[in-house]
């Protein structure tokens, strides 16, 4: 048989984290927008969401894979994201505790149209969740903002922040290690040149006092930031399990959620201050989609203590990923490879089949 690929070939686009980052698609803004636009349409049933596969291998350290599959109706692209976290990974081997390959297929013959890195993407989607929550909730004259935990998040955080809050002039970080919050600055004092940074010497209360935004980042399960730390008015994203003290909570002026429902049965500080019976489902301000479309309103003064709380959506996942894939293939990047050339039979099969 001829070599050429017959019309039942089926073909994908491949992209590599290394692509994606040369064709522009390492963009926030671009991200921002289209987990806005996942969330509106999740609110109107527009988007397919089945429960995730978990698959958890040492509970103790909570190793695991797990398999995120979404449905974007209007685009009629399904896509599924695989993604691992072995938390050990940086103490173990030296190396980023987060990996992630997204498939996305069509939905009018099912055949898969690219595979693609999902760890960017991953990354970029907390980011981007706690970007978008606060460009609503944030003030408007942010000039402070203050983290603990300095990996891979923290770093994707502070450039979604500055994404939606350019006035944003110091940062503050404090780490478990000096050798951390050195690598933070070094590596985002170039991408943010107009920055300054201050390191804080694992100082956590030097990070977060007098910063008008205030990011957890860390995979501790210890109540790490303090209530008596936090200025009037400032913006809390939270981004890991339990890394503030109940208090903290107790005295917000709204909680936010990127799902309530969702959130609630997870192990973040609000929920167990929920299985703990400290708040109530009626102490839920809202989910951040209730912002985005108006349907309550976000700040309403400078006063305002706003906490905001995201554990992960993977249908706004796929639709960064969507949007990535569909920046990318624009610019001319992405290798077409052949899932197959034919059909099974079509093929040439003497003496290839073992019976």
């Amino acid at each position: 048989m001829s070599n050429k690929m017959s019309d039942k070939a089926i073909k994908f686009t491949y992209l590599s984290q290394e692509e994606l980052v040369e064709a522009g698609a390492f963009n926030m803004k671009m991200a921002i927008k289209a987990l806005q636009q996942g969330l509106l349409k999740f609110k109107e049933n527009r988007i397919i969401f089945p429960d995730k596969i978990v698959q958890i291998f040492n509970e103790e350290t909570q190793e695991r894979i797990n398999c995120l599959p979404a449905t974007l109706l209007d685009e009629k692209i399904c896509g599924v994201k695989w993604v691992s976290c072995f938390p050990p990974n940086p103490v173990r081997f030296g190396t980023q505790n987060l990996s992630a390959i997204i498939i996305l297929s069509n939905i009018i013959n099912g055949y898969p149209i690219c595979v693609m890195d999902g760890t960017l993407c991953s990354n970029m989607r907390v980011a981007a969740m706690g970007a978008a929550a606060a460009d609503k909730l944030a003030r408007k004259d942010v000039e402070s903002i203050g983290f603990i935990g300095a990996g891979e998040q923290a770093k994707m955080h502070l450039i979604g922040m500055k994404s939606v809050r350019p006035c944003l002039k110091i940062c503050k970080v404090a780490s478990k290690y000096h050798a951390e919050e050195d690598n933070f600055i070094s590596s985002l004092q170039k991408i943010l040149p107009d920055m300054k940074f201050v390191a804080c010497d694992t100082v956590m209360e030097k990070a977060i006092y007098d910063s008008d935004i205030i990011v957890t980042a860390t995979s501790a399960q210890a109540p790490l930031l303090k209530a008596d730390w936090i200025k009037n008015g400032a913006f809390y994203s939270h981004i890991g399990g339990w890394e503030d003290e109940y208090k903290v909570v107790q005295m917000a002026d709204k909680i936010i959620c990127d799902d309530w429902n969702t959130v609630k049965h997870r192990t973040q500080t609000v929920s167990r201050c929920y299985k703990d019976g400290i708040i109530k489902d009626e102490d839920i301000y809202g989910n951040i989609v209730d912002i985005l479309d108006g349907t309550k309103p976000g700040r309403e003064n400078d006063n305002e203590f706003i906490y905001f709380d995201a554990v992960g959506l993977a249908y706004v996942d796929v639709s960064i990923a969507y949007a990535m894939y569909k920046h990318a293939v624009n610019q001319g990047f992405g290798k077409e490879l052949a899932l197959q050339e034919d059909m099974i039979f079509d093929k040439d099969l003497e003496g290839k089949i073992v019976l």
